[in-house]
């Protein structure tokens, strides 16, 4: 996920910036004591950071309770985190110049897709018993700003954001054929008897690509 780098908003102080980056990459949820034993801080300033990241709009609060005493907060990436702003250069164009070093024909296309599934599996979060859940938390890790709609049988997801739409402009098919595989690994792994039932690509500038899942029969 890209971040905003400007100084005026939430992530302009350093260690809100690193409390934000952790929860990326831890790609689930977490509780504000976990979070203050990652960076050796004390959990009341650790909640005051992240309750400024929630007013910022990057991070969502849920309550739990628990069997005593007051309920726990558990902090996640918000699927509304805009991950604009300024993108490490270097990295954008590596990644648009391997797509166009791929060629988009059959065989490379199902390599791609099984190199995809590899690495959703091993982005996928660990289970929490929430499958619909985890997978949307780590689908906005990674900075798609997913919408879920659930419905009888399955659900669908609507990607508000492309984090890679500088490589999709380069090669749509190899990189979506890549998120395709991601999409199915991490399904694999949070949900195994569910199934990718659609995946529909959209504009990169626009996004809104629509992912369907079966989650009725397996």
């Amino acid at each position: 996920m890209d971040l905003p780098l400007s100084s005026d908003d939430a992530l302009g102080q350093p260690t809100r910036a690193q409390i934000f980056t952790y929860l990326v990459e831890r790609r689930a949820p977490a509780g504000t004591e976990e979070v203050a034993e990652h960076f050796g801080l004390h959990p009341n300033g650790v909640r005051r950071h992240l309750e400024r990241l929630e007013e910022g709009g990057f991070v969502d609060r849920t309550r739990e309770r628990g069997s005593a005493g007051r309920p726990r907060d558990i902090w996640a990436i918000s699927p509304a985190a805009h991950p604009g702003g300024l993108r490490p250069r270097a990295y954008a164009e590596l990644a648009s110049w391997l797509a166009r070093a791929i060629p988009a024909n059959a065989s490379r296309l199902r390599e791609v897709e099984r190199t995809g599934e590899e690495i959703g599996a091993e982005l996928a979060p660990a289970g929490s018993g929430e499958p619909i859940e985890d997978l949307r938390s780590a689908i906005t890790a990674l900075g798609f700003q997913p919408e879920l709609e659930i419905r009888d049988g399955g659900f669908t997801c609507t990607l508000g954001n492309c984090p890679y739409r500088d490589s999709v402009q380069q090669n749509q098919e190899v990189v979506c054929t890549l998120h395709r595989g991601i999409t199915k690994g991490l399904l694999a792994a949070v949900a195994p008897t569910a199934k990718l039932e659609g995946f529909e690509p959209r504009d990169p500038e626009q996004a809104g690509c629509l992912v369907t899942v079966d989650t009725a029969g397996g």
